[in-house]
């Protein structure tokens, strides 16, 4: 899949047309995370994918999109810039709309807001947050061996697992990267909010 003008538009449309599924409740706190398309060296579609630092107090060296809280008197569009460039130095992007809100079994809300880098990025990962940053192209998320449902005797809801590379990537992010996957490759309305985490990222 080639980064071209015509996958942009197309995107923006399938997020102009999503009804996006938001979460209003207070006692959990805001986050923002950034969907970041860009394109390889070769030009082909891809979006920015993270390991957190080993050092971090919270989901250290877990699989990530560029994000975190938002401060006080930002939306999610700018927190979502804002962390992107602070964790990959990624700054000069467009912003093309947001996936549904995911609320976390730690107490937040994360919107996914969806950018477009018009240039091949120079990634400068910021070592106190981000160990590692790779350029995943979106043909991954299309995988026949992905998503996977996973069944735990101590929910309800299954636990999802995206196959990227020769890795999993897990609730969270792994929901958001199925909604990704669903809406701005297929065109299609899937919820994601119910997708369980593992335990170990509960946390």
């Amino acid at each position: 899949m080639q980064y071209t003008t015509a996958l942009r538009e197309l995107v923006q449309d399938r997020l102009r047309h999503h009804a996006r599924e938001g979460i209003d409740d207070p006692s959990l706190r805001h986050a923002a995370v950034a969907v970041s398309l860009v394109a390889s060296d070769a030009g082909e579609a891809c979006f920015l994918l993270t390991r957190r630092a080993s050092g971090l107090r919270a989901h250290r060296g877990q699989w990530a999109l560029p994000g975190g809280s938002l401060d006080d008197g930002e939306d999610a569009i700018e927190a979502a810039c804002r962390e992107l460039d602070e964790e990959v130095g990624v700054a000069d992007v467009e912003v093309l709309g947001c996936l549904d809100d995911y609320p976390t079994r730690s107490g937040y809300r994360i919107t996914p807001v969806v950018v477009w880098s018009p240039r091949t990025p120079v990634l400068r990962p910021d070592p106190a947050e981000v160990e590692s940053v790779y350029r995943i192209p979106l043909t991954e998320l299309d995988r026949p061996d992905g998503p996977r449902f996973l069944s735990l005797d101590d929910v309800t809801d299954p636990v999802i697992q995206v196959p990227i590379h020769d890795t999993l990537v897990h609730a969270p992010t792994g929901a958001v990267l199925y909604q990704v996957r669903e809406v701005l490759l297929h065109g299609r309305a899937t919820r994601v909010a119910h997708y369980e985490e593992p335990k170990f990222a509960r946390r």
